[in-house]
C-alpha cells in the first residue's frame, strides 16, 4: 500500500513539472541543440553585429565568421574559402554553453546570400549558422542541386597507417583516408571528386583534389581511399576534412608527434663539430710549435720502444751484454808488418826449451 502511495506521488510530481516547464532529469539541456542569434540581421562594411549563442559545449573555442555562398540549410558552400577569415572573431564558452562577441562587418570573397558561421575550433565538431545580409554587396543565386547520384557518408572517416623512421627523422607524415559512401539517389555517380583539406589548429584548411575511379549505382555503396599527406617536419594538432559536391561531409582529427631524430641529430651536430673543431685546432698547435718546446712522448707499458726490447709492467731490464772481442790463438799474432815479433807472455814449459831452434 505504501509503495503504490509513493509511486503516485512520483508521477503526480513529475506530471507538475512538466505543465509547469521544469527540465526533468537533464533530459531537455541533453536534446538542446547550438543556436546563433544576431542583434541585426543586416549591417554594412565597417560596422559591428553582436553574435551570441546557447547550447554550445562547455569551455570551448568557438571560430565566428561572416561567410558568402551559404544558407543554413545547405551549409557554407566552399568551406571557410567563401568567408572573411582574415576578419574572424574567436570567443570561449562559459560553463553553460553561452557566448556573446562583437563581430567587424566585411564583405565576404564570394557574393551573397551570406550567413554568420559559428563552429568549434577545438573539441567535438559542432557549428552554427544565422542569416545575414551584408548591405551593399552583390547577391547570387545558389547553384541548384543536381539531380541523378547524391553520394552519402555512411561510415566515419578514418586514417589508416602509421608513420616509419624516416618519419621520425622528419619526412613527411602519410595516412589514407578511409570512409564509406552510399548512394542515395537516382542516377549513377561516376568517378567522383573528393576535396581533401589538412588545417593545423584554427588555421584554414588547405585543399587538394583527388578523383576516386570508379561508379557507384543508385543504392550501393562504395569504400574510399584517398591519400593524406602534410609537409615535412610537421608535428602537432592537425583536422582532416573531406569534401565533396561543395559541402564538407566528414571531419577527423590527426595528432603528429614531434620528430625527436631531427632533435638528436643537432644535438649530436652540436657535440661532435666542437670536438673536431677543437682537435684539429691542437694538431695545428702541436705542428707549429718550435722543436725545443715540443713535449716527449713516453713509450707507454707494455709497448715496444722505438729502440728496445719488449718490456713488462714491473719487470726490471737486463744489463747489456759486453760487446765480445776475437779469440787470437795463443801461438799466432797477425802480421803486423817489419819489426821484432811481438813477445809471447806466456809460461814456458820445463820441456820446452827457449832459445832458436828445436832440440
Amino acid at each position: 500500500m505504501k509503495r503504490t502511495v509513493l509511486r503516485g506521488l512520483v508521477a503526480l510530481l513529475a506530471l507538475a513539472a512538466v505543465l509547469l516547464g521544469l527540465p526533468v532529469g537533464g533530459v531537455a539541456s541533453a536534446a538542446e541543440r547550438p543556436v546563433v542569434t544576431l542583434s541585426d540581421s543586416q549591417a554594412g562594411t565597417g560596422g559591428t553585429v553582436t553574435v551570441s549563442g546557447k547550447g554550445w559545449p562547455a569551455r570551448t573555442l568557438l571560430m565566428v565568421l561572416v561567410c558568402g555562398r551559404a544558407t543554413p540549410a545547405r551549409g557554407v558552400l566552399g568551406g571557410t574559402n567563401s568567408c572573411a577569415n582574415a576578419d574572424g572573431r574567436a570567443v570561449t564558452t562559459d560553463a553553460d554553453g553561452r557566448f556573446s562577441r562583437r563581430l567587424p562587418v566585411t564583405e565576404p570573397p564570394v557574393p551573397c546570400p551570406c550567413v554568420v558561421h559559428v563552429a568549434t575550433a577545438t573539441g567535438a565538431k559542432e557549428k552554427a549558422d544565422a542569416v545575414f545580409q551584408v548591405a551593399g554587396h552583390p547577391v547570387e543565386a545558389l547553384p541548384e542541386e543536381t539531380a541523378g547520384g547524391r553520394l552519402s557518408v555512411l561510415s566515419d572517416l578514418r586514417l589508416e597507417g602509421s608513420g616509419g623512421l624516416l618519419t621520425w627523422f622528419g619526412a613527411p607524415p602519410r595516412r589514407t583516408l578511409v570512409l564509406t559512401v552510399g548512394n542515395a539517389g537516382t542516377g549513377p555517380v561516376r568517378d567522383p571528386v573528393f576535396q581533401v583539406g589538412t588545417a593545423h589548429g584554427v588555421f584554414a584548411p588547405q585543399w587538394d583534389e583527388h578523383r576516386w575511379r570508379g561508379t557507384i549505382a543508385p543504392g550501393q555503396k562504395a569504400r574510399i581511399e584517398l591519400p593524406v599527406e602534410l609537409a615535412a617536419g610537421a608535428h602537432g594538432d592537425y583536422t582532416v576534412s573531406l569534401k565533396y559536391g561543395g559541402k564538407v561531409v566528414a571531419e577527423q582529427p590527426w595528432r603528429v608527434g614531434r620528430p625527436w631524430g631531427v632533435t638528436l641529430f643537432w644535438l649530436l651536430l652540436c657535440v661532435v663539430v666542437p670536438t673536431a673543431v677543437f682537435r684539429i685546432g691542437m694538431a695545428v698547435v702541436d705542428r707549429t710549435r718550435p722543436p725545443g718546446q715540443r713535449p716527449r712522448r713516453r713509450p707507454r707499458q707494455g709497448r715496444r720502444p722505438r729502440h728496445g726490447r719488449l718490456t713488462r709492467p714491473g719487470a726490471t731490464e737486463r744489463p747489456p751484454r759486453p760487446a765480445s772481442t776475437p779469440a787470437v790463438l795463443p801461438w799466432f799474432s797477425p802480421d803486423t808488418g817489419p819489426g821484432p815479433a811481438p813477445h809471447d807472455d806466456r809460461p814456458t814449459s820445463p820441456t820446452t826449451p827457449t832459445g832458436k831452434g828445436t832440440p
